[in-house]
């Protein structure tokens, strides 16, 4: 890598680290494997610099290499095997406490396919239209959609307040 591409790369980590483990986070749900995403994503970012920085929507892209590494994870036997879903309540109990908010959301969002995880992550924690969404996913926007409904429905079954008071105001 030239120098000049060694130092654009540098700069635009530096200036995107902390949102993509803030994405990779609300993915997965675990700091230690959002970094763990995140670096394999900056590896791929950093192999394929010269091509990558030629395209114009650099975040998009670099987004999109982040959740179908995510995505991928699932697919690996491996994966299943080190990665299992803790067991989860039957219903989250629901506190006064922002803390404890957070804790019923984050169990909720474990209770999701990883794939309605990444399409509620996308569209309302990143800010994601439609479209978008469907790009960085790479399916139809139907399919992000229907995602995006059988997600809410599966979230108001356990958190019938956070889903009026937040998902279906936007």
């Amino acid at each position: 890598m030239r120098a000049d591409d060694e130092r654009d790369y540098v700069q635009y980590v530096e200036g995107r680290i902390l949102p993509l483990r803030r994405t990779a986070y609300r993915l997965c749900g675990d700091w230690h494997y959002a970094h763990d995403l995140v670096q394999t994503a900056l590896i791929q970012l950093y192999r394929h610099w010269q091509h990558v920085s030629a395209v114009g929507a650099m975040d998009a892209y670099v987004r999109k290499m982040l959740v179908n590494i995510f995505l991928e994870e699932q697919r690996r036997w491996w994966a299943r095997k080190v990665r299992p879903l803790p067991a989860m309540p039957d219903q989250p109990t629901a506190g006064t406490d922002p803390a404890d908010d957070h804790l019923d959301l984050k169990a909720a969002l474990a209770r999701l396919s990883r794939g309605q995880r990444a399409v509620l992550v996308l569209r309302y924690w990143e800010g994601l239209d439609v479209a978008e969404t469907a790009d960085a996913l790479g399916c139809s926007p139907g399919t992000v959609k229907s995602q995006t409904s059988y997600a809410i429905a599966a979230l108001r079954r356990h958190l019938p307040n956070y889903v009026s008071e937040r998902l279906e105001a936007k």
